[in-house]
């Protein structure tokens, strides 16, 4: 897709969630986009190969929490993957500082390259189980915000983030549709955990039927030391 093409459909779609990008954004994007392209043909990032796709379910999708985010805020992206929420929420709001975290050193070495071709700032790799991460005294309950998008069910995602949150701070759950039971199924974790559910927030993508719902948990009170359990234990047996 040529530049001028990638931009028009980037502003229609943005203009949507009120975020106006300029022109040194619409080519991080692009440069991004890119990137991930050559990237996945080497290295599993991504089903969502077409740039359509990745404009509308990578870039769009991941924007839609930035009204969430206060200014200044310290955000972790749990499990990010190819980069997905933190890479396109780090182009929009250079207020905030973002700590991507993965499993899987390959996906490490593409965000890295990334941030160093887009001359991102404020924004740091790390390469971790989340198990061990929230275990970490450096990061345990030093995050404002602890987002992610399509890791595991919210009683197993909730076990990974709210450890990462300082009380008073938030938890920003990507879902996709149809969540009722899940939502049911995490409550008694939210509370061992220290979160209380603040809203849920249903809609759909820009020009499209594509429905997603944002969870959002506040954090309210420390987590108990024991948790998260061990690595594997919260999705093998969420609480």
């Amino acid at each position: 897709m040529e530049f001028n093409e990638f931009k028009e459909k980037l502003i229609i779609n943005v203009d949507k969630l009120g975020i106006n990008l300029s022109e040194i954004q619409l080519k991080q994007f692009y440069n991004y986009m890119n990137l991930l392209i050559e990237w996945n043909k080497k290295v599993n990032l991504t089903a969502i190969t077409e740039p359509d796709e990745i404009i509308l379910k990578h870039f769009v999708d991941s924007l839609t929490i930035s009204k969430y985010i206060s200014d200044g805020t310290k955000v972790v992206d749990v499990g990010t993957g190819a980069g997905f929420p933190g890479i396109p929420l780090k182009i929009v709001r250079q207020d905030v500082d973002i700590t991507l975290l993965d499993s899987l050193q390959k996906r490490i070495n593409f965000l890295d390259e990334v941030i160093n071709e887009l001359d991102l700032e404020k924004i740091t790799t790390i390469h971790s189980r989340v198990e061990d991460f929230g275990k970490d005294k450096k990061y345990r309950e030093k995050f404002d915000i602890a987002t992610s998008r399509a890791v595991a069910n919210l009683s197993t995602l909730s076990e990974y983030l709210l450890p990462l949150v300082k009380v008073g701070g938030k938890v920003i759950s990507m879902k996709g549709s149809l969540i009722q039971e899940e939502l049911e199924n995490s409550k008694n974790a939210i509370k061992i955990l220290g979160g209380q559910i603040e809203k849920v927030d249903e809609f759909d993508l820009p020009n499209s039927d594509i429905s997603r719902n944002i969870v959002l948990i506040d954090k309210i009170k420390n987590t108990p030391n024991r948790y998260p359990r061990k690595a594997g234990e919260p999705s093998k047996k969420p609480l």
